[in-house]
C-alpha cells in the first residue's frame, strides 16, 4: 500500500518513518511512503504557498495553485484517494481505518495556518478527516496517526495478527483488558492470580469481565 503525504514540513514527517514497526514495514516493502514538500510546487521564487484571505481575517490560507500542482503530480504517477485533515471532517474511527486499509494509494494533504483555499478542497479532495474536536497547528500529526493506524491493518506489518484483532475498537465496543508482566509483586501490588493459573477459560472470562468494568470506570470519570 502506498501513502503520499503533502506537507510544508517534510522532515517532520520523514523523521516519523524511521522508528518501530512502521520503519520495518517500509523496509520490507509492505508500506510505501512518499513525502512531498508543498513548497516545491510553488511558482513563487520565495517558494510561497500561502496568502491572506479575501475579505480579511486573521492568519493565512494555503493557496490553490501549489496544491493543485502537487496533487496532479502525485496522481500522474499513481491515482489515489485524496484526504485533507480538517476540523470539519469526519472523526477518524477504527471502522474507517479498516476501510482505508483496503485502498491502494492514499494521498494525504496536511493543512496549515487558517485553512486551505476552498477551490482546492472542492476540486481535489475526496474526503476530509479529523482526529477529534480540537485544533492542531497542522495536519502532520494527523497524517502520522492515520498512517500508523492504517498500516497496522496491513497483513504482515504487525507480526502477530492476534495483536491487531485484539486491539481496542477493532470491533464495535471492543475494549482491551488490563495487562501485567514481571515482577509478580511490585510495591505490594500483586498480579491477579487467575492470570497465573494457566486456565484459559477462566482467564478469558476474567478478561471479558474487566473489559466492561474498565469502560464503565472511564465513563464515570468523564
Amino acid at each position: 500500500m502506498k501513502f503520499s503525504i503533502i506537507t510544508i514540513f517534510p522532515e517532520l514527517v520523514r523523521s516519523f518513518l524511521n522508528y518501530g514497526l512502521l520503519e520495518k514495514a517500509i523496509q520490507n516493502g509492505l508500506v510505501e511512503v512518499e513525502v512531498h514538500d508543498l513548497r516545491e510546487f510553488s511558482r513563487d521564487k520565495h517558494r510561497k504557498v500561502d496568502d491572506r484571505p479575501f475579505s480579511g481575517g486573521p492568519g493565512m490560507v494555503l493557496m490553490p495553485d501549489p496544491l493543485f500542482r502537487a496533487v496532479e503530480h502525485v496522481k500522474s504517477r499513481r491515482d489515489g484517494r485524496v484526504i485533507l485533515f480538517s476540523a470539519y471532517g469526519r472523526i477518524l474511527k477504527q471502522e474507517k481505518v479498516k476501510a482505508l486499509a483496503t485502498s491502494d494509494h492514499l494521498i494525504l494533504i496536511c493543512g496549515r495556518y487558517e485553512g486551505v483555499d476552498q477551490r482546492a478542497i472542492d476540486q481535489l479532495v475526496d474526503e476530509e478527516i479529523s482526529l477529534g474536536e480540537y485544533v492542531l497547528m497542522g495536519g502532520e500529526i494527523a497524517a502520522e496517526a492515520l498512517l500508523e493506524a492504517v498500516s497496522r491493518m496491513i497483513p504482515g506489518v504487525v507480526g502477530n495478527p492476534e495483536s491487531v484483532e485484539g486491539d481496542s475498537f477493532y470491533q464495535q465496543d471492543q475494549f482491551t483488558f488490563p495487562q501485567y508482566t514481571q515482577p509478580r509483586t511490585y510495591r505490594g501490588l500483586d498480579v491477579p492470580e487467575v492470570l497465573l493459573s494457566g486456565h484459559h477459560k477462566e482467564i478469558e472470562q476474567w478478561r471479558a469481565k474487566n473489559r466492561k468494568t474498565r469502560r464503565k470506570k472511564n465513563e464515570a470519570n468523564s
